[in-house]
């Protein structure tokens, strides 16, 4: 089996429009919740969530350009430009048929989905669509244009797994390079979910915090008085390559993965198993692909979505698989600070774990000053304040509607 590592990061979020200010904004525990501009929110229940700050599609892309993708793909595109020039990738000079796209998103081309059926309907049903309509909703276009814009002919496509979907992007990458079918992977994942119907629906299905009075601090991950998570946006891009071909190009390398893990719940279609059954799984299988004891995870970056019933089975997964060593391990929950990108999620937080390896530096979680009774005591949580710890090995979790469960072991990068 190939060795693979991780050569270059890209990525836009609601702290921060490229990789250097997220992590800073992470590791100074910025928030970047505020209240909604896209539309007008007065009438919904949660008026708030973690937008991206003064985006102009036209700052990135020309006029025409702009009009023929939706806003998940601009922000996609976009992280998958830095990922290629921090990784120095100058594809006129690799074997283009082995390097592939593998692209998430929970859901698309949501924003164009909506705003074409308002227009059909307040158009009297006249069905003048969009020549572009079902290009701009498909999740799996963001992944083609990336392919399409840089002539990658490799493996190309996308896993829409709800939030676990970016987590398992980078998996699928892993698996295919280590396996000898391809050499380099642009993987990752993006979501632009802040519109009308989404916010509705997930106010419907009682997920999000309605806490509009304080919607600085209402992304609280573990948190006893927490009430729902805070959806955020944007996108994260990963060049995942071989150490052969890395090294072969004498590239920078962030960190090695180590091990991979997907499972399901098979429990309920939105809710988590309340035992954390697939959490556990995918950690254990990750853990185990890497082939270490679980005591030797120095740092977790939990999904910690700030959902009552979210973060206990989280939590209760980690007990399982770490029992009596679980004080040595730091844990924190950086959707406390981005909000939750759903399918992009994944994406900026294994982006966050790659940079904590690589820099021995743990981002906190903020807004948590109650700690839930349920929750464990000795667990270190990461409150308030960076922290700063040797870390050989950090878990990257994420978990999705449906029951979808991912996670990866990041490794230091050891030229051994």
């Amino acid at each position: 089996m190939k060795r693979v590592v991780i050569t270059g990061l890209g990525a836009i979020t609601p702290i921060g429009k490229d990789v250097k200010t997220y992590w800073n904004s992470l590791l100074n525990g910025i928030s970047g919740a505020n209240k909604i501009t896209r539309f007008d929110a007065s009438k919904f229940k949660t008026q708030f969530a973690c937008e991206i700050k003064d985006y102009q599609a036209t700052d990135y892309f020309d006029r025409k350009e702009a009009r023929k993708l939706d806003r998940f793909s601009q922000y996609g595109l976009i992280a998958a430009e830095e990922a290629i020039k921090d990784a120095k990738l100058n594809f006129s000079k690799l074997d283009t048929n082995r390097i592939g796209v593998i692209f998430s998103s929970g859901i698309g081309g949501f924003e164009t989905f909506e705003k074409e059926v308002i227009n059909y309907g307040e158009n009297n049903f006249n069905p003048r669509f969009n020549p572009f309509f079902i290009t701009k909703i498909i999740p799996n276009s963001l992944a083609g244009s990336i392919s399409i814009k840089y002539g990658l002919n490799g493996i190309n496509y996308c896993p829409v797994t709800a939030c676990a979907s970016s987590t398992q992007s980078i998996i699928q990458a892993f698996n295919y390079i280590k396996w000898g079918k391809a050499d380099i992977f642009i993987a990752g994942g993006s979501e632009a979910p802040i519109t009308e119907s989404s916010i509705a629906g997930f106010n419907a299905m009682k997920a999000m915090s309605t806490n509009n009075d304080n919607y600085l601090t209402a992304s609280k991950p573990f948190d006893a008085n927490r009430d729902g998570f805070v959806v955020g946006e944007g996108a994260g891009s990963l060049i995942v390559e071989s150490l052969d071909s890395a090294i072969k190009r004498n590239a920078k390398i962030y960190a090695e993965i180590v091990g991979g893990g997907e499972s399901s719940d098979a429990y309920h279609i939105a809710g988590t198993h309340p035992e954390g059954l697939g959490a556990y799984l995918a950690m254990r299988q990750a853990i185990d692909e890497a082939e270490i004891a679980a005591d030797k995870v120095d740092y977790i970056n939990a999904h910690a979505t700030s959902t009552g019933v979210g973060d206990l089975s989280g939590i209760k997964a980690i007990e399982k698989l770490f029992f009596s060593t679980i004080n040595l391990v730091q844990i924190s929950g950086t959707k406390s600070m981005t909000g939750h990108l759903l399918g992009g999620t994944g994406a900026i937080e294994a982006i966050a774990s790659c940079l904590s390896v690589q820099t021995n530096w743990i981002p906190p979680t903020i807004n948590t000053k109650e700690i839930d009774k349920n929750i464990p005591a000795e667990l270190n949580l990461s409150l308030v304040e960076k922290s700063s710890k040797t870390i050989n090995y950090a878990l990257s979790n994420s978990f999705g509607f449906g029951g979808h469960c991912a996670a990866i072991v990041l490794k230091k990068f050891l030229d051994d």
